[in-house]
């Protein structure tokens, strides 16, 4: 269970900064049907969690096959974590106007999977986050711990859809700005801990 809700923490903080995916889900909610909006959240999760699987194993598969690998990806994977992070913590404006969601449900899906998966930011973050994260925990930890990542995912933008259908009126920018700050320090600790793990591999 400590490692589930490890993976749920690690999660939540990965997907709730404010990004493209999220100021979607946001935007349909205030300016859309309850129906379109929860429909749009099952088309960003979906696409979510395909990529964070694919960061989680495809990486993993390469770290399980290299021991050196492993070590590279901990130190640069700790050094990027810790970069999102202070980023995170340091972004000055969220502006809720940057997402367009007035489209046809088809141009949702491309619209979601091209964020999602034709985006390298992403896909780097994601991997050097995920990647390393499987890295620092031994074989048996690793499916409690993406079963963690994964409900986060969900739990996230569920919950995302209905605060702001039900607080349409008092969500504002500086609450969002005020949710990186909170998921920026998280995230940096993260890194913190996986140079930790770095250090002490580097020890035996």
């Amino acid at each position: 269970m400590e490692v589930f809700i490890q993976g749920l923490l690690l999660g939540i903080a990965y997907v709730a900064p404010i990004g493209v995916q999220n100021l979607f889900v946001i935007n349909t909610a205030l300016t859309q049907r309850v129906s379109r909006t929860f429909l749009v959240v099952l088309i960003v999760l979906f696409f979510d969690i395909t990529l964070a699987l694919a960061c989680f194993y495809g990486i993993g598969a390469l770290i399980d096959r290299w021991s050196l690998f492993k070590l590279f990806i901990l130190l640069i994977g700790g050094l990027v974590v810790m970069w999102i992070g202070i980023q995170l913590i340091r972004t000055k404006e969220v502006t809720l106007s940057d997402v367009n969601v007035d489209l046809p449900i088809w141009k949702t899906i491309s619209t979601a999977c091209i964020v999602t998966w034709f985006n390298p930011h992403v896909i780097v973050d994601g991997s050097m986050l995920l990647g390393a994260a499987k890295a620092s925990y031994p074989e048996h930890m690793v499916t409690p711990f993406i079963f963690g990542v994964l409900t986060a995912s969900a739990l996230w933008f569920t919950s995302l859809a209905i605060i702001s259908i039900l607080f349409k009126s008092r969500l504002n920018e500086k609450m969002l700005r005020y949710l990186n700050i909170i998921c920026g320090v998280i995230i940096l600790f993260f890194g913190i801990k996986l140079l930790h793990q770095f250090y002490l591999l580097i020890q035996n």
